[in-house]
């Protein structure tokens, strides 16, 4: 009789650790799908966020390819390198707010820049290695735009623009950077050519 009973108390128990099992499997999985909803809606608890002040990223052989930090002053700026280590490509934030990104060479000279001044003002620039902007385009703060066209020395030589109203205008310089032709229409639509000589002559048209 005894043993009949024992053999009943530990069936009783197996059926109820079975029972445990099934309940906490199914608490633990509710809890996950509740987490994986909140992660969904952006409600993801604080401690999954990444805090840091400073973040490298290397490769297989160690090297560093890209970091990612704030400078002294507190700009945020983004640098990813090349196999040797060296910084080719730049993505950040000047203490004045204006973002910027920038595409060197291996020794730092810049290549490729695109910046935007005062959240209106964006200009792209494209530069020969070792040299001045061969290429600049970008509109002003006060609704204008400018293309200059360099030599490669950096002085601007063809700029195209048009003013706030959308009026088009050419200018050809020299290389002392003096005006030699003009082409222009105003905003009423009507059109200005300017042409100087080396002698200082000028030749207007509508004459005038």
């Amino acid at each position: 009789m005894d043993s009949e009973s024992l053999e009943a108390r530990l069936a009783r128990l197996e059926r109820s650790c079975r029972r445990w099992r099934g309940v906490s499997f199914a608490a633990l999985a509710l809890a996950g799908l509740g987490l994986g909803v909140a992660a969904l809606r952006g409600d993801a608890p604080s401690s999954g966020t990444l805090v840091a002040s400073r973040w490298v990223l290397t490769d297989a052989r160690g090297q560093t390819r890209a970091t990612l930090d704030t400078d002294a002053q507190g700009n945020a700026g983004l640098v990813l390198r090349d196999g040797e280590g060296r910084p080719r490509a730049l993505l950040g934030v000047g203490e004045d707010g204006s973002p910027r990104l920038r595409f060197s060479t291996a020794e730092g000279q810049s290549l490729a820049e695109l910046m935007v001044y005062s959240d209106a003002a964006p200009r792209l620039t494209l530069s020969k290695p070792g040299g001045g902007e061969l290429f600049a385009v970008g509109l002003q703060v006060d609704g204008s735009s400018r293309l200059e066209l360099s030599d490669g020395d950096g002085r601007p030589r063809a700029i195209l623009g048009a003013d706030e109203h959308g009026s088009p205008g050419l200018v050809l310089r020299d290389r002392k950077g003096l005006p030699r032709a003009a082409l222009r229409v105003s905003p009423s639509d009507d059109a200005s050519l300017v042409v100087e000589g080396q002698d200082g002559t000028v030749f207007r048209a509508p004459g005038g």
